[in-house]
């Protein structure tokens, strides 16, 4: 039985239960604070468990020269170095404390300064007096309940599914205001068919959770094979992505192929 989907292109499946126990774990605590707190969690556990894997196959080949704790190893694949007090397990081993919220934010300030790429950007505010600390071990052990970045969920897109998903609910809860950090999938999807990217580049001016350039990705596999080619099939390079800066700056993704009148 195929199972019913969202307006926002996610499976409503474990999606939505996770995103009803999320919530439930919210208590009184405003929608737009949050999904700092969730999405934070979420995406900690995603470059864990990508650290965690490329651990497990380097601890395997110790005897051939290889470390597990040295950074340089991950960097070389594209993956983030998570320092021992920021990994998902010493998180779920003192899920329990009083103190998980002192944890969580050291452990996204460890990252932050092993990854010169993400300073700045992770939420450091679960020490906060207005988080339950008994709700916040709960949201730990549930968002540890689901995996995201081993290669097998990266290959199914876990990540994405559960963010796009959370994404789309906070904004109903807030209302208008959630419009301000998320643009419904159909309605990008609009966009990114007028603009028609081709080749050039696509410029976000308010780039949120970069859905412009996934479905401009998505557009250009789509096209691939002879849409808007006169039904001649061409292979077109997969296009690479440059994000120049959050939503005050704006972000860019180039493209190889696209017919000049469709350059912006």
């Amino acid at each position: 039985m195929q199972e019913p989907r969202t307006t926002n292109g996610a499976n409503l499946g474990f999606e939505n239960d996770m995103w009803r126990a999320a919530d439930a774990l919210r208590s009184n605590m405003d929608a737009a604070e949050y999904k700092h707190v969730v999405l934070g969690l979420i995406f900690l556990k995603y470059i864990s468990d990508a650290f965690g894997e490329q651990h497990a196959k380097l601890e395997a080949d110790r005897a051939e020269g290889a470390d597990p704790e040295d950074p340089d190893e991950y960097r070389a694949v594209n993956i983030f170095w998570v320092p021992k007090e920021a990994r998902w397990s010493n998180l779920k081993a003192n899920a329990k404390q009083p103190t998980i919220g002192k944890i969580v934010d050291k452990a996204m300030l460890a990252i932050e300064h092993d990854n010169p790429s993400l300073k700045g950007v992770l939420p450091k505010d679960y020490a906060h007096p207005r988080l339950d600390k008994q709700r916040l071990g709960q949201l730990i052990d549930l968002v540890g309940n689901i995996g995201l970045g081993d290669r097998e969920n990266r290959a199914k897109d876990i990540l994405g599914r559960v963010y796009e998903y959370f994404l789309s609910q906070f904004a109903s809860t807030e209302g208008k205001k959630g419009g301000q950090f998320y643009t419904p999938r159909c309605i990008v999807g609009v966009l990114v068919e007028m603009l028609g990217p081709y080749k050039g580049r696509v410029y976000d001016p308010c780039c949120g959770s970069g859905g412009m350039f996934v479905q401009s990705v998505e557009f250009v596999k789509a096209h691939a094979t002879g849409n808007g080619n006169g039904g001649k099939a061409r292979a077109l390079p997969a296009p690479r992505a440059r994000q120049a800066g959050g939503s005050a700056t704006g972000a860019v993704i180039p493209f190889s192929s696209m017919p000049a009148s469709s350059a912006r």
